[in-house]
């Protein structure tokens, strides 16, 4: 059945916000791959990493919140990244339930090296700055009235 009134499709694929964001993660990812690669990151791993060389040292708690992740997905990640020995994960002094996250010198010194990134991920994209300023606030609009709608119960 067809939106009579702008005369489309409501169920088109391409007419999807879900599919133009998926598929424009996917490819932004792509784009970071191979910059990545000869860190030996994947993207997850860089969002951690990024995190942490602005906020270290982290609980797993803290670190789960800065990148809305689910604990249980944050986990493996941060065991690849002590495995790679970028990180170190241990009980924290004042309480024996969290687990802190602190950079190692490796993980630390990746740092000079992930400067780079940025900007040749906006190199490869060939789009103005102001306009990724302007799509990454678009999208943390769009972030946070998805988790205000994840937070209302169906109805």
């Amino acid at each position: 059945m067809r939106d009579e009134v702008a005369g489309r499709d409501p169920l088109a694929l391409e007419e999807q916000v879900c599919f133009a964001l998926s598929v424009a993660a996917r490819s932004v990812v792509a784009v970071y791959r191979p910059l990545l690669e000869p860190m030996g990151l994947t993207h997850p791993q860089y969002l951690v990493m990024l995190a942490l060389w602005q906020h270290a040292p982290l609980s797993v708690r803290e670190l789960s919140r800065l990148l809305q992740l689910d604990p249980g997905t944050l986990s493996p990640l941060l065991k690849r990244l002590e495995a790679t020995g970028y990180v170190r994960r241990e009980r924290a002094a004042g309480d024996e339930r969290s687990l802190a996250v602190t950079l190692t010198a490796a993980g630390a010194a990746l740092r000079a090296q992930a400067e780079q990134i940025p900007a040749a991920v906006v190199a490869r994209l060939g789009l103005p700055v102001a306009e990724l300023q302007q799509l990454h606030a678009a999208l943390t609009t769009v972030i946070a009235a998805a988790n205000r709608a994840g937070a209302e119960p169906a109805s």
